[in-house]
């Protein structure tokens, strides 16, 4: 999956690919270099980024979903977006899978602080409208863990219960484990080295780790452009413990990477026989 920021203050490349001809050009480019799935997003979710209305967001959306979508009519595009009129409107207007990083959940504050309700709308527009849905764990902003995997797990065996019971079907469902959101960097870690126990809840598994944080502190902060080591590391973890797909800024700097790790994967599941690969 190749990432396109329509967005000002997106932390990597914001303002980059703001206009839609931009965003266009690089979905293209994100293509010829092995990515599968275009994610366009036109509201920044790095910390402390500034939340937008829906109309905002659908200013910022909608051309760049119509540019792409005339230069690769053929290539799935996934919406990052957690708001369901802006769902709605994308799938109407061409994109083909919702990607929530609040897995169907809305912030409310309140006199206790900010708390998470149930987002049914979004979960409804998936269901009726038959695109898959990618469900991200994030706990707003309240990240007191005690125990942190038995807690993690436990929010996100609780995701696919409410994201089941809104409506959308088992076989629409993908689970993102939310590396970089609320989490330190030995829990973000400890995400990617136990990825199986994620994939083994059922779901096909996105792993989305590119560029973030965790890896500039492990990397003597270095800026997100420098951190393809750690991309290239997470990558090739990620494939090897079970993700189904990588979210990547720069695909094309990692097919070889992933490649290989895929081999290892599929080896280790066939006791040592290594797989015929087509090119």
């Amino acid at each position: 999956m190749g990432i396109v920021n329509a967005t000002p203050d997106s932390f990597s490349d914001g303002g980059e690919f703001l206009d839609p001809a931009a965003a266009a050009r690089r979905a293209t480019v994100l293509v010829a270099g092995g990515a599968d799935i275009i994610d366009l997003g036109a509201e920044s979710t790095r910390p402390g980024s500034r939340k937008i209305d829906d109309n905002e967001e659908l200013r910022r959306l909608l051309p760049a979903l119509k540019a792409i979508r005339e230069v690769l009519p053929d290539v799935p595009v996934s919406v990052d977006t957690s708001h369901a009129t802006v769902a709605a409107a994308a799938i109407e207007n061409g994109a083909d899978i919702l990607n929530d990083v609040c897995a169907i959940r809305a912030r409310d504050n309140n006199e206790r602080g900010t708390v998470a309700t149930t987002n049914y709308e979004l979960g409804i527009v998936a269901a009726t409208m038959g695109a898959p849905l990618i469900a991200m764990h994030n706990r707003f902003g309240n990240e007191n863990y005690g125990n942190f995997w038995e807690e993690f797990m436990a929010d996100m065996r609780a995701g696919v219960e409410r994201i089941l019971a809104s409506g959308v079907p088992e076989r629409q469902l993908w689970l993102d484990p939310g590396f970089g959101f609320g989490k330190t960097p030995a829990q973000n870690l400890l995400i990617v080295a136990k990825l199986e126990e994620v994939a083994a809840l059922g779901f096909p598994v996105l792993l989305g780790t590119s560029r973030k944080s965790t890896l500039g502190t492990i990397l003597h902060n270095k800026p997100p452009k420098e951190r393809e080591g750690g991309d290239a590391a997470c990558s090739a973890l990620g494939a090897f413990h079970g993700a189904a797909c990588l979210r990547l800024h720069d695909p094309a700097a990692f097919r070889d990477v992933v490649s290989v790790a895929d081999a290892a994967f599929f080896a280790n599941k066939s006791a040592g026989t290594l797989p015929v690969f087509q090119k």
